[in-house]
């Protein structure tokens, strides 16, 4: 049995997942979603306007420790691709396997803003300017998206190699989508031996998409 550690990617909260989670029980699996600081609906003005990569990836490090999880997958969509990095850098010995869901793969000293595209950082700037904190949702999608930490956005990750150790990191790419900015970053990663990369013709929100599909890569069907 394997234990899930799903980690959301900007605007969102554990709910992004909503589709995925019953059909990894089902296979038997234990599944834990989260929910970010900062993007709790009772989170006060200091979370929102104090939360970074660090402050993130220690969320994933605490709930290790208060669910007694070892042998963890940690799953990241989008922005928690950073997050997830961070996370299994900083205890690769609890992570088995690393998967990025159409998320950011970070080497060090990257950050989200330097490894998205200028459209990306244009919606950040734009959805920041009215409190320069948290960065509003983009127009549309779901109405539960939240506000986002921009320190998040612009905290550059460190990274001393550990999480290179984890023994199964896989990267999916969502090519169902216009502006994707995980072209190159596909292309790095299929030249790397260390990487496993499949291709899933969806949109960016694969998990509502395509709920069946992804749960099947994550089982490893």
């Amino acid at each position: 049995m394997a234990t899930f550690v799903l980690v959301p990617g900007g605007w969102h909260g554990s709910w992004s997942y909503e589709a995925v989670v019953p059909l990894l029980e089902r296979a038997g699996h234990s599944v834990h979603a989260l929910t970010l600081t900062g993007l709790r609906p009772d989170d006060d003005y200091a979370s929102v306007a104090t939360a970074n990569l660090d402050t993130h990836a220690d969320d994933v490090l605490r709930h290790l420790d208060r669910a007694h999880i070892t042998g963890a997958t940690l799953v990241g969509h989008s922005y928690g691709g950073m997050v997830i990095a961070a996370a299994a850098d900083r205890a690769p010995d609890r992570v088995t396997r690393l998967v990025h869901l159409d998320a950011y793969v970070p080497r060090n000293g990257d950050s989200c803003w330097s490894s998205t595209t200028e459209r990306y950082r244009q919606a950040f700037m734009t959805g920041a300017a009215e409190n320069g904190y948290a960065v509003r949702p983009p127009a549309g999608g779901d109405p539960r998206r939240r506000p986002h930490p921009l320190a998040s956005f612009l905290q550059a990750i460190r990274l001393t190699g550990a999480a290179a150790k984890v023994p199964r990191r896989e990267f999916i790419f969502c090519s169902g989508w216009d502006g994707t900015p995980f072209a190159d970053q596909r292309t790095r990663l299929e030249s790397d031996p260390g990487w496993r990369v499949h291709d899933l013709p969806t949109g960016h929100d694969a998990m509502h998409e395509a709920s069946e599909a992804v749960a099947a890569l994550l089982l490893g069907e």
